[in-house]
């Protein structure tokens, strides 16, 4: 069982989702934090696959779809707002760790393992062979409670 399946769930109940206010107003801060040593194609894999878990797992994250003039739909997006943050491998694994113990946040995580195979299930028997201690992180997708998020990330920079 992972972490997140443990934790009480975390999201937006329909009455919650506010899109015509600013995305400071949501009780809700989402954050991915991408190695910032990653070649930019492998941290933006890293932050899309863990933005991907993120999406499908909190309710109300995204916003309704959008139309053009011309009647054509565009996808729901992120109505809340997400930062795109930078750290060390370290500050990855302290910021996992605090956000695992949280009962209220949630977590997607991006370990170096997944981007060292091209087959899901050798990635999920290299995971269960692994430690705790012995994983290493590319990106984290964080969900919670905004003054939670902040103190988690507030030293952290925007990806460059």
């Amino acid at each position: 069982m992972s972490d997140n399946q443990a934790a009480p769930a975390v999201g937006y109940a329909p009455e919650e989702i506010q899109t015509g206010e600013s995305t400071r107003a949501a009780k809700l801060k989402w954050v991915v934090v991408v190695d910032e040593t990653l070649p930019a194609g492998r941290g933006v894999n890293a932050a899309v696959c863990v933005a991907s878990a993120t999406a499908v797992a909190v309710p109300g994250l995204l916003g309704p779809d959008a139309k053009d003039a011309e009647g054509a739909a565009h996808p729901g997006l992120p109505w809340a707002g997400c930062s795109i943050l930078a750290a060390s491998a370290e500050q990855l694994t302290a910021i996992r760790a605090r956000a695992a113990e949280a009962g209220d946040v949630f977590v997607a995580d991006m370990p170096s393992l997944a981007q060292s195979t091209r087959v899901y299930d050798e990635y999920l028997d290299q995971m269960a062979a692994s430690g705790p201690d012995e994983i290493a992180y590319y990106a984290l997708s964080l969900v919670g409670p905004r003054n939670r998020i902040d103190k988690m990330v507030r030293k952290l920079s925007l990806l460059p």
